[in-house]
């Protein structure tokens, strides 16, 4: 309606009519509508996307050839250490066993044979592990010990005077027992301990 018709039916009484107030929507119709969907699309899934494949899959980059060898090399190398710890824990076990054999053949060989004097009262020292050990000998046995007639073998913390036959005995079984060796032959410097003049403090004597 042009506004010249509008003017005309004003001016001839009639009323204009009152706009119509839109309606209200329901909250029922619109929940229908969120609720519906479109013919053919799944309920509650968006377009495009997979549910069971994370947002960071597509992101991962693969791994080199590079990547993939240096890491087989670190394994090989973790595991070639480990196996040299173990094959040497059980060589020294297998040599602790074996000392331990040999100790006690060497106590067997000697049981009952030491020719040790408790009236003895001349001191013998001599090197034995790094430090300076001592037993006390006869006049007799110390002439027999510094020319090599005797010896003597460490056995549980003792030191036992013995022939040299023994000596040689024990000395093939476990020489680390052998304490006292003599060799007749070598110069009296080599030996300053030979000379029972040679005065030896306590406090330096283990």
């Amino acid at each position: 309606m042009s506004d010249t018709l509008r003017n005309q039916l004003l001016g001839l009484g009639f009323k204009a009519p009152a706009a119509e107030k839109p309606k209200p929507a329901r909250k029922d119709d619109t929940r229908g509508a969120r609720g519906r969907t479109a013919p053919g699309k799944a309920p509650g899934k968006a377009p495009g996307k997979d549910p069971r494949k994370g947002a960071s899959s597509g992101g991962r980059k693969p791994r080199s050839q590079e990547d993939i060898d240096l890491a087989k090399a670190y394994a090989i190398r973790a595991q070639r250490e480990k196996d040299e710890r173990i094959a040497a824990e059980k060589a020294r076990q297998e040599e602790a066993r074996q000392r331990r054999e040999a100790r006690a053949r060497v106590a067997e060989l000697v049981k009952g044979k030491s020719l040790n004097r408790d009236d003895a009262d001349i001191a013998r020292h001599f090197p034995y592990g790094g430090k300076i050990k001592r037993i006390y000998v006869s006049a007799d046995q110390l002439k027999a010990l510094n020319a090599g007639e005797l010896g003597v073998i460490q056995q549980e913390g003792r030191y036992l005077l013995v022939t040299a036959e023994l000596l040689a005995q024990a000395e093939a079984i476990f020489a680390p027992a052998i304490a006292l060796k003599v060799d007749p032959d070598a110069p009296a410097e080599d030996d300053p301990y030979a000379d029972p003049q040679y005065q030896v403090p306590d406090d330096l004597v283990w």
